[in-house]
């Protein structure tokens, strides 16, 4: 101890050593006093004030806990799973045992990215329905646009408080459920699987974050906040429960006929899967199966050709990113597009007071 306080000593004796320190404590300084005399900026007051407003909503609390409820649940029967599932021979040597915890269900509950495509969109729903018609309702709209700052830092502000909700909570939530793997089953993730999981969870920020500006479209477009949540949830209910109803229909109605060669037979299975991949579950359900399941090596039908020869072992995180590259764009131009209509329309609203 008394060699390294020499060591210390004979450092800053040092001339360019006392000269590094100086600059430093003066660099310091000068960050404390821009901290204390400077002023917030309008746009983060107005994001602190909505993730403030989000957080102590009995809305976002009863979704919070509905949510936690089911991931946990599907978390249990998970572990329960794996437990049996590591006793096996053929799973203790698996790669990629720990990804099981994300993707193994027995029945009883769906598996936890399951829980969350179901319930992510109505999180989103739930954060935007009311974001710009509440505001016009109770009369503050117009005070806020009265005040000395640019309007579309308001719209802006709502997304970006929401998503930051959004972001942390589905972060939070999955790295809690990696630390209740990893004490229970005793098995750490490996460095691919921890970047797998971080990958999903982004998707699934970017999968709500679709919905949350969907919602806050809706909302500026409609005056009452209850059409407006009719409306989103009416939309969710058609492309979760009645597209795929209707595409079923078309599917059987152009079925080939028996006699159709195996192209056809792979054309109008294409054309199907063209069909439900409009939908943003589809997508998320393609993107995040692919990314926890590293054994998916296509997401379409496969020619006797394509499989012929194909070594049956998981694929690496760059090439699953690769095939999940269409579901992905696809995730961020309908977020993006939807985000842009949303600041369109309420950039060309009129407000006026009550």
């Amino acid at each position: 101890m008394e060699k390294l306080h020499n060591a210390v000593r004979q450092l800053k004796t040092r001339p360019w050593a006392a000269k590094l320190a100086d600059s430093s404590s003066r660099y310091l300084e000068r960050v404390r006093e821009r901290r204390m005399n400077g002023v917030t900026h309008p746009f983060w007051v107005i994001v602190q004030k909505e993730v403030a407003d989000h957080v102590r909503s009995w809305r976002f609390n009863v979704l919070l806990f509905l949510i936690l409820l089911t991931c946990f649940g599907s978390l249990y029967t998970s572990i329960t799973n794996l437990v049996d599932e590591a006793a096996k021979a053929n799973d203790a040597d698996d790669p990629y045992f720990f990804l099981k915890l994300f993707t193994l269900s027995d029945g009883s509950l769906p598996p936890f990215h399951v829980f969350i495509g179901f319930l992510g969109p109505l999180l989103g729903i739930g954060l935007g329905f009311d974001a710009i018609n509440s505001e016009q309702n109770s009369g503050t709209l117009s005070r806020i646009m009265a005040q000395p700052i640019h309007r579309d830092y308001l719209i802006n502000a709502k997304f970006m408080a929401a998503f930051v909700v959004i972001g942390v909570m589905f972060f939070a939530l999955g790295f809690l459920v990696m630390g209740f793997g990893m004490v229970i089953i005793g098995i750490p993730p490996t460095a691919e699987e921890f970047l797998r999981v971080v990958f999903f969870l982004l998707l699934s920020v970017l999968y709500v974050a679709f919905w949350l500006n969907l919602s806050v479209f809706l909302s500026i477009r409609f005056r009452q906040a209850a059409t407006s949540a009719l409306t989103a949830i009416a939309i969710w209910l058609f492309f979760t429960v009645f597209y795929q109803i209707i595409v079923n229909l078309v599917a059987r109605a152009m079925m080939p006929s028996e006699m159709a060669s195996p192209q056809q037979l792979i054309g109008h299975q294409q054309f199907v899967l063209n069909l439900m991949r409009v939908v943003p579950s589809q997508l998320y359900t393609d993107a995040t199966t692919t990314l926890l399941s590293p054994s998916v090596r296509s997401l379409g039908p496969l020619t006797m050709e394509q499989a012929y020869g194909a070594i049956p072992s998981p694929l690496p995180l760059g090439q699953s990113l690769l095939i999940v590259w269409p579901q992905l764009t696809g995730l961020i131009a309908a977020t993006v597009i939807c985000f842009v209509l949303s600041y369109v329309s309420f950039m060309r609203k009129e407000i006026r007071s009550r």
